[in-house]
């Protein structure tokens, strides 16, 4: 296994189905905070069912179609990236994140994302990244700002969560834009 460090107390390391009782925990004292974003967070309620969510991106994992991952900070799981969808025949994907209260405010998400984003644009060769968020997910859209992603759009009210409809918005980044911030940086 491999770990990617993010800062000097923490790291970011592939997130597996053997983990599923360190996920379970996590996501329980992350669900208040993350429940009407993170939409497995409402279905990951036990061990059962949080080992299904790990294997599902594990099998996603296996057909290059997407990736789970954690952010360990001083030995604990507090948060994560993932390629919700990747597509390296299209040359597209999309991009997840979530964290506790415990995993905010360090920078954590932002430099795992950018993580994601170089293995995306430059291993892979992919041409466009999306990012999904709500409005009133004021975070995640700052997180996005901060990875030079633009604003492509809102689809009004496509989702729903618990009997509201609500909108979402579609961020993107494309590689030539990644890479020259790149070579600004």
């Amino acid at each position: 296994m491999y770990a990617i460090p993010l800062a000097p107390d923490a790291e970011l390391r592939p997130l597996e189905p053997w983990q599923a009782p360190e996920f379970l925990a996590h996501i329980d004292r992350a669900r208040a905070h993350t429940d009407p974003w993170i939409p497995w967070a409402d279905y990951s309620t036990d061990l059962d069912s949080a080992r299904a969510t790990l294997q599902s991106y594990a099998d996603k994992q296996a057909a290059d179609r997407g990736r789970i991952f954690g952010i360990w900070r001083e030995g604990t799981l507090v948060g994560g990236v993932m390629f919700v969808h990747f597509d390296a025949a299209a040359g597209t994907c999309e991009i997840g994140v979530w964290s506790e209260p415990a995993g905010e405010g360090r920078g954590l998400i932002t430099a795992a994302a950018r993580h994601l984003l170089t293995h995306a644009f430059t291993t892979r060769g992919l041409s466009r990244a999306e990012w999904k968020t709500t409005p009133r997910n004021t975070r995640s859209r700052a997180t996005a700002q901060r990875l030079g992603m633009t604003l492509d759009g809102t689809l009004r009210e496509s989702s729903s969560y618990r009997g509201e409809r609500l909108d979402i918005e579609v961020w993107s980044l494309l590689a030539r834009e990644w890479e020259a911030r790149a070579d600004r940086a």
